[in-house]
C-alpha cells in the first residue's frame, strides 16, 4: 500500500475552489494533500447568492454551524422563488420548496386536490403547504411542532467564499497566490503534472480540478474536452449584476420577473439587495437590458452594474484524464432555479465518492460523466420548462421560447400532465413531484383529467381529509414568526 498522500491541486478560488478545498480537506484530509492556486488579480463571478435546500444537507454532511455560516454571509432563509408575469403579464406563482398535502401510493396529493377542484370546493393547492403559505406571508420557522420547515439560503458569495477559506486552511489546506502561466502535461499518459506560475513557482499534483471560471484552462484549454451548447434552448448569454441598499425587510424567497427582454432577479441579504438582469443578445442590446434593470431596482444602488458574458451548456466529460472540472468550468446554466451551487455540491459528493485513490481513472471518471450527464440535463429541462410554457406573445423573445423545440423527455413529461394529471421526480430526485407540479400549473399547463382513484374516497371523505390539512397547515403558519423576527434572534449581523 502507498501510505504517501494523494497530491491534490485546485486550479482557481471562488465558490467552487474554496468548496472543494474544504469538502475534501474535511472528509478527505488525511489522504490528501490540497493546494488551491488563486490570484488576487482575478476576480470572481461572485453573483450565485440564491440556492435550494440541498445546500443545508450538504452543509450537514460537512458540519458546517448555520447560525456561524448565515452571520458570515449575511444570509436570509428561502422558502422558493416568487415569478412574475412568466406565464403571462400579470400572473404571478410561487415555486416552493415544501411538500404539498400528503397523497397516496396510488395517485399523489394534487389528482385528490384535482378532484375536488373539479367540484368547485378544495380550496387553493397553497393552503395545503406551509412553505408556500409562510412565504407569502413573510414568515419563517425552521421548525414548528413536530413539521421541519424545508428551507435554502440566499448568501454573499464573495463572503462565503472567504468563510470556506479559512475552514480550508484551518484543516490544513495550502492557498498559493499567483497566475497560472502554463499546464505541464506528462508526455506518456497525457495527465496534468503540474501547474507553472508567473512567478516561476512549480506546483506538481497527482490530481488537478479546474475552478478556473468560464475560461476552463485545464478541462478545456488544454485537455480539450468540448462543450455541448444548449443556447438553443436557453438562448440567455449576458446578465447585468448590480447590488443595492434594502429599503425593506427581506422577504423569504427569491423574486423573479420577466419583462418583454429578460427576466430580472432580486435577492434578499441582510445588508443589502442582489439585483440582476439576464438577458439574449439576440433579442435586445446591452445598453437596454441595463437600462431596465436600473429603472426595476427598489433601492439606491451601492456598486457599478457588472456584465457577465455566458453560454448555456455543459462540458462533455466534466471527468478527463486526472482532472476534474467544477463550477463554471463544467457548464453554465442560468440562474432562474439557483442551481449553481448545487452543482458544484453535488459533483463535490460523487468525487469524494470515486475519489482515485490508487491512480486509475478511466472507470471512474466514465462513472462520474454519466451521473453528471443525466443531473445537468434534468436541471437544463426543468428551466427550459419556465420558458417553454408561457403565453405571453409582447416580444421576439417570448415568440422564440413559445414556439421552439424542446428536449424530447420535457415533450413527453408536459404532454402526459396535461393529459392526465400525472408527475413524476427526475431521475436524479433534484426537482421532485411538487416543484414539477408547480411551477407547470404556474405556468398555466393544466390538465384535463386525472387518475380515477382519487373518487374512489368520496366527496365528504375527501372534503373531510383536505380540511384537517388546510387546518394543520393554517395553525403551523400562526405559530411562526416574521423572518426578520427570526433572524434577529437566530444568526444577525453587526450593525454599523
Amino acid at each position: 500500500m502507498n501510505s504517501r498522500k494523494t497530491r491534490v491541486v485546485i486550479a482557481g478560488g471562488g465558490t467552487a475552489g474554496w468548496l472543494a478545498a474544504y469538502s475534501l480537506a474535511k472528509r478527505l484530509g488525511t489522504q490528501l494533500d490540497i493546494t488551491l492556486v488563486e490570484s488576487d488579480l482575478i476576480g470572481t463571478v461572485g453573483v450565485g447568492e440564491a440556492t435550494i435546500p440541498t445546500m443545508k444537507s450538504f452543509h450537514g454532511v460537512m458540519d458546517i454551524d448555520e447560525r456561524e455560516f448565515m452571520t458570515a454571509t449575511q444570509a436570509t432563509f428561502k422558502l422558493g422563488i416568487w415569478f412574475d408575469d412568466w406565464a403571462n403579464i400579470g400572473d404571478k406563482y410561487i415555486h416552493s420548496f415544501g411538500v404539498i398535502g400528503q397523497g397516496s401510493w396510488m395517485a399523489e396529493f394534487h389528482e385528490y386536490w384535482l378532484e375536488l377542484h373539479a367540484q368547485g370546493l378544495g380550496g387553493n393547492l397553497e393552503d395545503y403547504c406551509l412553505e408556500w403559505k409562510a412565504a407569502k406571508q413573510g414568515k419563517f420557522a425552521i421548525q414548528v411542532g413536530k413539521k421541519n420547515v424545508n428551507y435554502a439560503y440566499h448568501l454573499n458569495a464573495t463572503a462565503y467564499a472567504q468563510f470556506l477559506r479559512g475552514k480550508s486552511e484551518a484543516l490544513g489546506a495550502k492557498r498559493v497566490e499567483g497566475k497560472i502561466a502554463n499546464v505541464r502535461m506528462s508526455a506518456q499518459s497525457g495527465n496534468i503534472e503540474s501547474l507553472e506560475l508567473e512567478s516561476g513557482t512549480s506546483i506538481a499534483g497527482d490530481f488537478f480540478i479546474d475552478c478556473t471560471g468560464f475560461r476552463a484552462l485545464l478541462i478545456g484549454e488544454k485537455l480539450g474536452v468540448g462543450y455541448e451548447d444548449w443556447s438553443h434552448w436557453l438562448a440567455a448569454d449576458s446578465a447585468w449584476a448590480v447590488q443595492t441598499e434594502s429599503t425593506e425587510a427581506p422577504p423569504p424567497y427569491t423574486r423573479s420577473m420577466a419583462h418583454p427582454i429578460g427576466w430580472q432577479w432580486r435577492i434578499p441579504l441582510q445588508h443589502r439587495t442582489g439585483n440582476g438582469f439576464v438577458y439574449s443578445s439576440r433579442f435586445c442590446s446591452d445598453d437596454e437590458a441595463r437600462s431596465l434593470l436600473m429603472k426595476n431596482l427598489t433601492g439606491p444602488a451601492i456598486t457599478e452594474p457588472r456584465m457577465l458574458k455566458f453560454r448555456t451548456g455543459r462540458r462533455h466529460q466534466p471527468w478527463q484524464k486526472n482532472c476534474v472540472a467544477l463550477g463554471l468550468a463544467a457548464g453554465f446554466l442560468e440562474p432562474l432555479e439557483s442551481t449553481s451551487i448545487h452543482l458544484i455540491c453535488v459533483a463535490l459528493i460523487r468525487l469524494m465518492r470515486l475519489f482515485p485513490f490508487n491512480g486509475e481513472h478511466d472507470q471512474l471518471a466514465e462513472r462520474f460523466n454519466t451521473e453528471s450527464k443525466f443531473e445537468w440535463e434534468e436541471v437544463r429541462d426543468f428551466i427550459i420548462l419556465h420558458y417553454k410554457q408561457i403565453r405571453r406573445d409582447d416580444s421576439p423573445m417570448w415568440n422564440y421560447y413559445r414556439n421552439m423545440e424542446v428536449p424530447h423527455n420535457l415533450a413527453h413529461r408536459l404532454q402526459i400532465f396535461r393529459k392526465n394529471g400525472y408527475v413524476w421526480p427526475d431521475k436524479v430526485n433534484l426537482f421532485r413531484i411538487d416543484s414539477w407540479l408547480q411551477v407547470m400549473l404556474g405556468q398555466g399547463v393544466f390538465p384535463e383529467s386525472h387518475h380515477g382513484a382519487a373518487r374512489i374516497p368520496g366527496t365528504a371523505s375527501l372534503q373531510q381529509t383536505l380540511g384537517e390539512i388546510r387546518a394543520m397547515v393554517a395553525n403551523n403558519l400562526a405559530q411562526m414568526p416574521d423572518h426578520q423576527a427570526f433572524i434577529d434572534r437566530y444568526c444577525p449581523i453587526p450593525r454599523a
